[in-house]
């Protein structure tokens, strides 16, 4: 596939609209355009019946038919794809709620990554540095979903990776050989796995009360039309009472 040197860009520039070139047509004089733009710069000429390229002035007679230079149009192509991996990526800065980088020293950029080895959340740009100190993905990752200090053991500057069930507290290690030795602790992983069982097992059991609630009221609806229909059917039945006439007297 041919590529367009990014030195010549501007070869590919239409001189009438001044960007890249749309839909390309070569003129026999050896100039690019768009194919709408020269339209309308010929349309301009109809009436005179001479056409000319609005860079060299070669004139032509009779009104040209264009066709689309593929080449010229794959050359485009490249030139917009080099423009668009050479473009900086727009930086996003840490709003409220958003983690920041740790490592911007000026306005911060909102942090894509946290590393739970060095400590550090980190934006697209210094992760990238990150990676490439720390090469082999040695160092595990997460995405930073929340302030770092949070998962962070404050006394012993170590990630909590323990849950001391005793205390309903999350630990590091060395808090368990410390003021939580000898308690019932287990893994996060282990405790999220718990806290699940957990979640369903409440799910079911609120589920299961609104299904015998449901149960309950539609019960109560047909008690109350039973009781309506009962209701219209007596009286009904007094109101064809009330209407039999008397017996004559002899």
């Amino acid at each position: 596939m041919a590529e367009a040197p990014s030195k010549d860009q501007d070869l590919f520039t239409c001189s009438v609209c001044l960007d890249l070139l749309k839909d390309p047509v070569t003129l026999s004089c050896g100039h690019n355009y768009c194919m709408s733009c020269i339209k309308n710069c010929w349309d301009e000429e109809d009436q005179k019946g001479v056409y000319s390229c609005p860079q060299c002035r070669h004139t032509f007679t009779p009104r040209p038919v264009l066709f689309k230079n593929p080449l010229i149009a794959e050359l485009v192509e490249n030139v917009k794809k080099t423009r668009l991996q050479a473009a900086p990526p727009a930086l996003c800065y840490a709003g409220p709620g958003d983690v920041e980088c740790d490592v911007c020293t000026e306005r911060k950029v909102k942090a894509v990554k946290s590393c739970l080895v060095c400590l550090v959340s980190y934006c697209e740009t210094h992760f990238k540095v990150h990676n490439e100190v720390n090469p082999g993905g040695k160092h595990t990752v997460t995405d930073a979903t929340g302030p770092l200090q949070e998962k962070i053991c404050s006394q012993h500057n170590k990630l909590f990776e323990i849950f001391c069930r005793t205390d309903h507290k999350f630990i590091c290690y060395l808090c368990m050989m410390d003021k939580h030795r000898g308690h019932d602790a287990v893994s996060l992983a282990a405790e999220k796995m718990e806290k699940l069982k957990q979640l369903v097992e409440t799910q079911r059991r609120s589920q299961q009360r609104l299904q015998e609630r449901e149960k309950k009221v539609q019960e109560l609806r047909e008690a109350v039309e039973t009781l309506k229909v009962r209701s219209e059917t007596r009286r009904r039945d007094i109101s064809g009472l009330s209407q039999v006439s008397p017996p004559v007297s002899q």
